[in-house]
């Protein structure tokens, strides 16, 4: 007796189809989503400078590295310019939220922050009024910051916090710590806002450390755990050139289990008879 096949029910060709369009739907998305990703990176790449200012007795070295698996990128940065009267201007963020949109709003804020401070000499003035101009812009996003201003005549260094994590710093001479300046509300909450400001004074060799928290918090590690893990490494190389300490602090991220990008500013400071007077 001859057998013939049993032909598809029409259900088995429906659901065939289906799996075709929800694939290729899928395969769509992931490319779209690829897409922007890779958008995000080359805004990151353009608008984070190229080179860092230095003077003598002075140096200054920074790094970026996106999350570890690639996707959440574009909102931290870094910059470093000189300002009019000669100072040292440097500041260092974390946009909430990624891809384009936190890439696109990081580049206006550090634009906004340099036109500013060009103006304004006060790190706490440069917060709040950069805070003021991002609320006029309407956007749904806001930011932490952290701006320094160092006078390589005098040796004094001004910075403001807001909403930024604490930064590291470390002398030749055997000190180390985590600053505790008073900070105030990230950029783009509240309008009116004062940032306290904080003095110090370089008059020992050593280095000064900024960073965002994809450094120093994760899965893996907890804020506090991570700002002394690093506070202890800086301290151990304190007298390593800016370069190498920047690359031995952004390593340090693995740590954390590297699920955000992470960004690090370093500023080395050398004996106080090397500098200009």
């Amino acid at each position: 007796m001859n057998r013939r096949r049993t032909p598809r029910s029409a259900s088995a060709e429906d659901l065939l189809s289906t799996l075709q369009h929800l694939t290729a739907r899928a395969r769509q998305e992931v490319e779209l989503h690829q897409a922007r990703v890779e958008l995000a990176q080359a805004l990151q790449r353009k608008m984070l400078p190229a080179t860092l200012p230095a003077f003598p007795g002075l140096q200054t070295a920074a790094r970026y590295a996106p999350a570890r698996d690639g996707l959440d990128i574009g909102g931290d940065w870094y910059d470093g310019f000189v300002l009019p009267d000669g100072s040292l201007g440097l500041a260092i963020g974390d946009v909430q939220g990624h891809d384009v949109e936190a890439a696109a709003f990081m580049g206006q804020i550090r634009i906004a922050m340099r036109a500013i401070a060009s103006s304004a000499a006060d790190p706490g003035e440069v917060m709040a009024r950069t805070n003021d101009l991002i609320l006029s812009m309407d956007s749904t996003l806001f930011a932490t910051c952290s701006f320094l201003r160092l006078d390589p005549r005098t040796r004094e260094l001004w910075s403001a916090r807001a909403g930024h994590v604490a930064s590291v710093w470390a002398t030749t001479d055997g000190h180390s710590g985590i600053t505790a300046d008073a900070g105030g509300l990230p950029l783009g909450i509240e309008s009116s806002q004062r940032y306290a400001v904080t003095r110090r004074d370089l008059d020992v060799a050593g280095a000064f450390v900024l960073l965002t928290d994809g450094v120093i918090e994760g899965p893996s590690l907890s804020i506090d755990d991570g700002l002394d893990r690093i506070r202890r490494l800086v301290s151990a190389h304190a007298g390593a050139d800016a370069e190498e300490l920047a690359d031995r602090v952004l390593h340090a991220a693995v740590f954390t289990g590297h699920e955000d990008d992470a960004a690090v500013l370093v500023l080395r400071h050398g004996e106080t008879s090397s500098w200009p007077l």
